[in-house]
């Protein structure tokens, strides 16, 4: 789909080769594209279809020795980056074209300052240092929400929570004022609100500066309220471009409508999610027909025999598929639904709280000077109750750095508590500790949010998985645990095959869910999942949220749920917790709490949902302020200062639970 315009960035024909000989895979293949200045280009489609990889050849950053661009040009203006020698391409990255990189905690270096590592792209490309370069330093912090910048700027990379180690590889990319950015899921591990902010800043440094923007993300309701085109990606190719408003009102892909039924919604609740059964075909064999064939709905004979063709699908828009091509004769699509069967009905266990936790508190010290001194504390949970029945699912949001994470590590003793109960089946956790805990440790699970950072790099990936299953003594012998193994795998949308390789051979969402494969291979009562589908595109979260209802509904577990994603928590969770500054401020059946939000900070949260219909008339609410910092909360409710209906005694005292029975909520509002 070419434009009358010069383009700022023009793909023709590149094709991506990794590794030598047959094997070798090819994740990009023929891409052709456009981005004219000012522009924002979406790239969409599932994991392990080739769109960071696109993204990595444009900045000519292909794993080495094993990448190669083997074919088409790269054109940034009137410049032909393909043919330039590295040290000219240096020139390029991190001025002219940045990138945001999906996984920020393998991106940052882990012995430099975050403030350091900011200053290193103003020193590099606009020669900045001492102080000026300092100040700048504090800006791009401020302009990405990180609160209390000037303390941020001296921390490492580990002392930050995974959101805002996201916001800190943005003010990076921000730094040499590109042309392009390339935004590989730039708001991944962010909350709402400050994605609401960081989508908010893009466009307007990309209104004053006319910088394009190559958004990579799965998320079609960013995608509504953000691009202006939007191309789908499968296997390699790209299989349909189309402009936003056509392609929201009639997308033409089989692959994209899927796309679309794959979303979770409140009204799905009693019913499985619609999939895409299969996986992305293996890229290192030869095509003969439609990539997309074997798992399409929509497809037939011919389909798997003949490559599709660009075909034009009304004005501004075009798709690869054989059905829209005028010239051939097509049979009617087959009545095949996959997704459309109800849920099996839930199999709850004994009645009863399987986990409840009372006043859970945990505070980390600061320490200052030669010796070491506690200077003070930071509060990252403080006071937090609640309690998850046996078979039932408790989703916990709030804002990156809020303290939920911590509130799962501090349930399951990874995080010592500094107060509070916690009690899982009658058993009081705080007080085991060595053997005694260990033993427990089948019983409950945690799947991490950067999946690559807790996966041993030199074991294999089935290794991984199997690890837990020895150490806790489940499975009679090695034979038996491997069966299990591959059992996970294909449950978990991989396949047998995928045991063999290594944590870097795959990419995110693929890392995602063989944590989750691995989470589940100890048989465990109660799985703590903090953002365990916020790496996978839309298809593939279906697909896992489909997996965790039926095991719940199955076997009778219980969910802690740490997202950002609402919609996820609606289709998903039973009880929701609103989470602010280390406390809870509103809990309640999720259909309460969603439809009718009574605390302040609970309707911003809803408000700042990304909506794939933006013109919908919905007013966001825009919080004033930063997070306070949890070293020195606010006196009085912790959201006071931000609260758009605050009142004199708010800033007097922290409110008590208000609200109706059922659905407690701390605010002055209701007393």
């Amino acid at each position: 789909m070419e434009t009358m315009k010069q383009p700022l960035l023009r793909l023709e024909n590149v094709s991506v080769q990794l590794g030598h000989g047959d094997n070798a895979i090819r994740p990009v293949d023929g891409v052709s594209l456009t981005i004219q200045r000012g522009e924002t280009f979406a790239l969409l489609g599932e994991s392990g279809c080739g769109k960071s990889m696109t993204a990595l050849s444009i900045l000519r950053l292909l794993p080495q020795p094993v990448g190669r661009i083997t074919a088409g040009n790269v054109w940034l203006g009137d410049e032909e980056l393909t043919a330039l020698a590295e040290s000219d391409m240096r020139r390029i990255r991190g001025r002219r074209i940045s990138m945001i990189f999906q996984e920020p905690m393998t991106s940052l270096n882990p012995v430099l300052t975050v403030g350091d590592q900011i200053a290193e792209v103003l020193k590099q490309h606009h020669r900045m240092k001492g102080r000026v370069a300092a100040d700048r330093v504090l800006e791009l912090l401020d302009a990405v929400g990180i609160p209390d910048a000037r303390r941020r700027a001296g921390e490492y990379p580990h002392q930050l929570s995974g959101g805002m180690k996201q916001r800190i590889m943005i003010a990076i990319a921000l730094a040499g004022e590109p042309d392009l950015l390339i935004a590989d899921e730039p708001t991944t591990a962010l909350d709402v609100t400050i994605q609401a902010q960081v989508l908010e800043l893009l466009q307007k440094l990309q209104q004053e500066t006319r910088m394009a923007i190559m958004l990579i993300t799965h998320d079609l309701g960013i995608v509504a309220g953000m691009a202006d085109r939007v191309a789908i990606m499968y296997a390699g190719q790209l299989v349909e471009e189309a402009s936003r408003d056509r392609f929201f009102s009639n997308a033409q892909h089989p692959y994209s409508r899927k796309l679309f039924e794959s979303l979770p919604d409140v009204r799905k609740r009693d019913q499985a999610l619609a999939t895409i059964p299969g996986t992305v075909p293996s890229l290192n064999q030869e095509f003969s027909g439609c990539r997309f064939a074997e798992r399409c709905a929509a497809g037939w004979d011919y389909c798997a025999t003949h490559v599709p063709a660009w075909h034009a699908a009304g004005e501004d828009q075009a798709t690869r598929c054989h059905r829209a091509d005028p010239a051939l004769d097509k049979p009617a699509i087959s009545a095949r639904v996959d997704g459309d069967k109800d849920h099996a009905a839930r199999q709850l266990p004994a009645s009863g709280n399987l986990l409840d936790v009372t006043d859970l508190k945990v505070h980390f010290p600061i320490h200052k000077g030669v010796f070491r001194h506690v200077t003070g504390h930071v509060f990252a949970v403080d006071g937090v109750s609640l309690q998850i029945p046996r078979g039932s699912t408790l989703a916990l949001v709030g804002e990156s750095g809020c303290g939920k994470t911590t509130v799962g590590k501090g349930i399951l003793q990874l995080i010592r508590p500094t107060a509070g109960s916690v009690r899982f089946d009658d058993i009081e956790l705080t007080q085991l500790a060595g053997e005694a805990l260990r033993k427990r440790r089948s019983d409950f699970q945690f799947i991490f949010q950067d999946p690559y950072s807790s996966m041993n790099p030199r074991m294999m990936v089935g290794d991984i998985v199997e690890e837990g299953m020895a150490a806790q003594g489940i499975g009679n012998n090695k034979i038996e645990r491997r069966a299990r193994v591959d059992q996970l795998f294909e449950q978990v949308g991989l396949s047998a095959e995928h045991t063999q390789r290594y944590p870097h051979e795959f990419s995110g969402g693929q890392r995602q869910r063989i944590c989750i494969a691995r989470a589940l291979a100890v048989d465990p009562q109660l799985v703590i999942c903090d953002e365990p589908t916020s790496a996978l595109d839309v298809s593939v979260q279906a697909q896992i949220l489909n997996l965790l209802k039926e095991l719940q509904n199955t076997l009778g577990l219980s969910y802690l749920f740490i997202t950002h994603n609402l919609s996820v928590v609606s289709y998903l969770a039973d009880r929701v917790a609103v989470m602010y500054l280390g406390r809870i401020v509103e809990e309640g059946p999720v259909a309460r709490v969603l439809e009718d939000p009574q605390h302040p900070y609970t309707r911003a949260l809803l408000s700042a949902v990304p909506d794939i219909e933006p013109d919908s008339g919905r007013e966001v609410i825009r919080l004033a302020g930063d997070l306070p910092s949890p070293s020195s909360p606010p006196t009085g409710c912790h959201f006071h200062p931000r609260c758009p209906q605050a009142m004199p005694q708010c800033a007097q005292a922290y409110p008590d639970n208000f609200g109706a029975p059922g659905h407690p909520v701390r605010c002055f509002l209701y007393s």
